[in-house]
């Protein structure tokens, strides 16, 4: 961690070493505040034949030096600090995702309560979770022997039982590793590294079973008991090992490590403490999206049940636009998918160009039929991916909620989701199929489309993907990140506002009302705006990105906007490179006819001819 007084940080370097790119940003104090100036990039070269990721960091950077007229890099190849007139960085911060991030496998004794506690800590810190393993996961103990042997992850969490709960069930996972004889991806010299995090009563038996077979580390519980959970240790000894083990063992990295100001970090988790600053600092409920070729991650951010901002991350390994577009055309059904186009496309031609994405995952689209089809097989994948994360962000499982007459018939004990879309404040978009979007409007309705938000909703986009980089920040400066992700990081897009319910043909959605002062007479008649939206209807107004408006809305009978089944809502918003998008579909969104689908597209202005 760097000692470096944040008042005299005033040049700041980040990398964001990716699988293929690694991708570096400089971050300047211009007038008092933080702004990102300057962006580069190079291939990574974790790989052979350079086999020393040193090499792309160097010559991205060398790249951002060169645009901003700043000597970054010294006559050895490293990084120079600190900052010196127009020569060298104050501080110098990286995250990694390369050589496929960090893989995990997590132990628990119930997959639905100590295992999906473990599922939730590993993602939080940035992991991809290769397989759960459980007492009650129906595999006989020789397949799970197996499975630990050849997956070879870069670490394991084992938790298992409350504290003072089972011993013998905690006991029986430890002993299916020794005779796996785990070996990790990187490093064949050394241990597969393991924590324990499960119950303190066992923690003994475990270490003696598991013997020098492992690199053990013991954290404290983090399901101490059913009613609370405790990831921050075992997210913490993740980070530890990662720089520690799987780090250290990777081609180039030692040196990197070296010339860190702060802990490299795995991408995921890093985006995901950048949305957790924001949305603490700003006291909202956040939603953030990454969708790729292969994966689509899902990060939130909303109040536990004790009001406590809890953050959860999930990753649908399944879903994705290139690799993994066939599971999600195979996931939602061709017909569910081909409901967003709204014209005629010969299925067998849509199969063929779905194969062709997976052998040549790099294309993009090059007609305007091609475009449709792919961003209505991104709406589907992200709406999936939506509704994985829902099911993940929960309240504890097997603790028992108070109940009234009419739960007696259930028997859920916990669990329910503490995903509220009412109460999101903010969506915020990254990767591919988004931020490269030809138009900011098609951005704006796969998202409204895809996760379908109620109420008042901010959307926004990672403008260059620099979220990675601001959350490594974030632990070192936090001021320093937040400026940055609100001034260049995001871009807005503006607001949606969506009544919940189910409408009726023909009838009345909302009334609504806009107000507000305009910067000149060109915006003073969108400024002062009325009318109605009926059910099915799309509207979008232009509200520029440095305009406030008083928005009035008022919902019929039967829709909620927040307030409650048709009470007002009135609500100040700022709008952005969209406007404002009045949505009067209802939710959740049900409908069959094209032509419906063809009035929306046309109302919000997404594929002008």
């Amino acid at each position: 961690m760097t000692d470096l007084d944040p008042a005299n940080i005033n040049v700041i370097l980040a990398t964001d070493c990716g699988s293929t790119t690694t991708k570096a940003i400089l971050i300047q104090k211009v007038d008092g505040q933080y702004r990102q100036t300057h962006r580069g990039e190079a291939p990574t070269t974790v790989e052979e034949p350079v086999a020393d990721v040193t090499v792309g960091v160097t010559n991205a950077v060398t790249e951002v030096g060169e645009l901003a007229g700043r000597k970054l890099i010294d006559e050895n190849g490293e990084v120079i600090r600190p900052a010196s007139g127009d020569v060298g960085c104050d501080i110098y911060i990286s995250t990694s995702s390369a050589g496929g991030g960090l893989q995990m496998m997590v132990t628990g004794v119930i997959a639905e309560m100590t295992a999906a506690s473990a599922k939730r800590a590993a993602l939080g810190a940035g992991a991809i979770v290769m397989d759960t393993i459980a007492t009650n996961d129906k595999r006989q103990p020789y397949q799970r022997i197996e499975r630990i042997r050849e997956l070879r992850p870069d670490m394991m969490l084992m938790s298992g039982g409350t504290d003072g709960g089972t011993v013998k069930k905690v006991v029986e996972i430890a002993e299916l590793i020794p005779p796996a004889r785990p070996r990790p991806r990187f490093g064949s010299g050394y241990q597969m590294p393991v924590i324990y995090a499960g119950n303190k009563d066992a923690a003994e038996t475990v270490t003696e079973t598991l013997g020098d077979s492992v690199a053990l580390s013991v954290v404290p519980n983090l399901r101490p008991t059913m009613e609370v959970e405790n990831l921050a240790p075992a997210r913490d000894a993740i980070h530890d090992l990662f720089l520690e083990h799987v780090m250290a063992h990777a081609p180039g990295y030692d040196k990197l490590i070296k010339w860190t100001n702060a802990p490299i970090m795995p991408t995921p988790g890093a985006v995901g403490d950048i949305l957790k600053t924001i949305a603490q600092r700003q006291g909202i409920s956040a939603v953030g999206v990454d969708i790729g070729g292969a994966t689509t991650d899902v990060f939130s951010v909303f109040p536990g049940a004790d009001g406590e901002p809890v953050f959860n991350r999930t990753v649908s390994a399944n879903l994705g636009m290139s690799y993994s577009i066939s599971n999600v055309c195979a996931e939602a059904t061709m017909p569910v998918i081909l409901k967003w186009v709204h014209f005629d496309m010969d299925e067998r031609e849509l199969r063929n160009r779905v194969k062709n994405k997976m052998i040549r995952p790099t294309t993009i689209p090059q007609t305007r039929e091609a475009l449709v089809f792919e961003q209505a097989v991104a709406r589907e994948a992200l709406r999936l991916a939506y509704e994985q994360h829902k099911a993940f962000a929960t309240t504890l499982k097997g603790v028992q909620q108070q109940r009234t007459v009419g739960d007696t018939f259930s028997q859920d004990t916990g669990g329910q989701t503490i995903v509220d879309d009412m109460a999101l404040d903010l969506l915020v978009a990254s990767g591919g199929v988004l931020s490269h979007a030809p138009r900011m409007e098609q951005t704006a309705a796969m998202l409204v489309d895809a996760f379908q938000p109620r109420g008042f909703t901010r959307l926004a986009k990672d403008s260059i993907f620099m979220m990675p980089h601001l959350g490594v920040l974030a632990s070192v400066h936090p001021e320093a990140a937040t400026e940055v992700f609100e001034r260049d990081c995001l871009i807005q897009l503006g607001v949606c506002i969506a009544p919940a319910g189910k409408p009726k043909p023909g009838k009345l959605c909302f009334k609504y009302q806009i107000d507000g002062v305009a910067a000149d007479d060109e915006f003073a008649e969108v400024l002062h705006h009325s009318g109605e939206i009926a059910c099915g209807e799309m509207k979008l107004i232009r509200l520029p990105a440095e305009q406030e408006a008083r928005v009035r809305v008022e919902p019929a009978r039967g829709f909620d906007c927040g307030a409650g089944r048709g009470k007002p809502v009135e609500r100040k918003v700022r709008g952005g490179t969209v406007g404002l998008v009045l949505d009067g579909r209802g939710r959740p969104l049900d409908f069959e006819a094209r032509e419906e689908v063809a009035g929306w597209y046309e109302a919000l202005e997404l594929y002008p001819e």
